[in-house]
């Protein structure tokens, strides 16, 4: 076997001439070798150049316990030699999908009953796609079908999960989204609220706008919408002043399924085991994936609310068996990884560091740079925040999307040892819950060097 670690060039050629990467420019990947990540411990990753850098993106939002985790390593090992895999189909089970599963019903918010296990927060979106017409068919009512999403939201790649999420580059190439597929309002306040609105007004606003094009479809259409508690792919975009209060009612109002998509906030990264914690929501549907198992093997879980449980389960005299799944769907191995992990989250109290650490790292983004003129707007909560680029702060003005500039800050950063991510015009973070205000302090350090160098080339005429 191949050791890329003793032969990264070998490994870069192979991964350039024959690998597609996801959200990857196929053109300039031909060109240009990958950077070719070897190995991780703590918040830290390492190239294959001997390069070590901090990981401020937990990978994809995902690696929530940092690396190097043995007690997950050894739980997947060990239920990988005792039983490496067995289906989940009518009515097989094994121990640690049983496990978990009550395990995160117990952890879940508001009146969760029952858990169906897939790969990706992505599967998972589009199970809860089919569940939700399912519901809806069950209980009469087969004309409600379409499901309302908000521009910026992400809820997956694969055909239904790029219809739900309100991001047009990921719709042009595919003809998405697919018809009954609606967008609704950005949430965000600092960019698109109308001059003089506070945010409760702004809330009033958006919810008046929803309930509007709900009547405008009809009601009897409209089975479902869908939101992240803070959107993550848009440039971490927390919700403004009594958004949901305003939301929720209207969807009450016309008998709308609630869909939460906890993929990003999910398991502590907000300073509470969920976002609907923190926001006081009570979903009929929730999406969870990534910190699931802090990324160590694929594992995403839907979790349904007593309510759509009774449905499904009425269904099966009407359509006998739930008639959806995947090969992979309750994976003991992934189980097994997900009940370590849950163990080391609850066992150290990192929702807890999540909090306290996480408050610290956003006062100290805010103190170090709220003032800086490349700086639009510092943004989010716990341990995921975004940092707005802007031409001109006072005027708002974003940059050309041709400068590309929140890339060439990232690869400043690079050069300086952080990992972050650029969306848009913005830069994301998402360090693993074991962060310490030591690390907080790190993070910021670095990104002030970065941001001082982009500063340098723009004033340089770089722009």
């Amino acid at each position: 076997m191949t050791d890329t670690t003793t032969h990264p060039a070998s490994a870069q050629e192979a991964d350039r001439k024959t690998h597609l990467h996801p959200f990857t420019s196929a053109a300039e990947h031909a060109e240009e070798p990958p950077k070719l990540m070897v190995a991780g411990d703590g918040i830290h990753v390492r190239d294959a150049n001997g390069k070590t850098y901090l990981d401020a993106m937990s990978g994809l939002w995902c690696v929530n316990v940092g690396y190097g985790r043995d007690e997950i390593v050894d739980a997947a090992a060990q239920q990988a030699r005792r039983l490496p895999y067995y289906h989940t189909f009518a009515a097989m089970a094994n121990e640690p999908v049983a496990r978990l599963a009550d395990r995160l019903i117990s952890l879940a918010p508001g009146n969760m009953s029952r858990v169906f296990f897939g790969s990706s927060g992505s599967d998972t979106n589009d199970t809860q796609v089919k569940i939700v017409r399912y519901y809806h068919n069950v209980l009469g009512k087969p004309e409600k079908k379409k499901i309302i999403g908000r521009l910026g939201g992400y809820h997956g790649s694969t055909m239904a999960g790029a219809s739900l999420s309100g991001l047009p580059h990921m719709h042009a190439a595919f003809d998405l989204p697919l018809p009954g597929f609606l967008h609704v309002d950005s949430p965000h306040y600092w960019r698109h609220a109308p001059d003089g609105l506070s945010e409760l007004e702004f809330s009033q606003l958006l919810a008046q706008n929803l309930e509007q094009r709900i009547v405008r479809e009809g009601p009897e259409t409209v089975a479902a919408f869908i939101a992240e508690p803070v959107q993550g792919a848009a440039g971490v975009i927390p919700p403004p002043e009594g958004y949901f209060e305003a939301i929720v009612p209207i969807l009450r109002k016309y008998d709308i399924l609630f869909i939460v998509d906890e993929v990003i906030c999910g398991f502590g990264r907000l300073g509470e085991w969920w976002g609907s914690n923190v926001y006081g929501l009570e979903p009929d549907l929730v999406s969870a994936a990534k910190g699931l198992t802090s990324g160590y093997v694929p594992m995403s879980a839907c979790i349904i609310s007593e309510k759509v449980w009774q449905a499904l389960r009425e269904g099966s005299s009407q359509y006998g068996p739930f008639a959806h799944g995947y090969t992979y769907s309750g994976h003991p191995v992934a189980a097994a990884a997900a009940l370590a992990n849950l163990d080391i989250i609850e066992g150290e109290g990192l929702v807890a560091n999540a909090a306290e650490v996480g408050a610290y790292f956003q006062s100290s983004l805010r103190e170090a740079f709220a003032d800086h003129p490349l700086v639009g707007e510092i943004r989010g909560l716990g341990l995921m925040a975004g940092i707005e680029l802007v031409e001109d702060r006072e005027t708002k003005k974003a940059f050309d999307p041709d400068l590309a500039v929140a890339k060439r800050l990232q690869s400043l950063l690079m050069t300086e040892g952080l990992i972050c991510r650029p969306m848009f015009n913005s830069l994301g973070f998402s360090p693993p819950l074991i962060v310490s205000r030591n690390d907080v302090d790190s993070i910021v350090a670095m990104f002030s060097a970065g941001l001082e160098k982009l500063t340098s080339e723009l004033g340089a005429g770089g722009a």
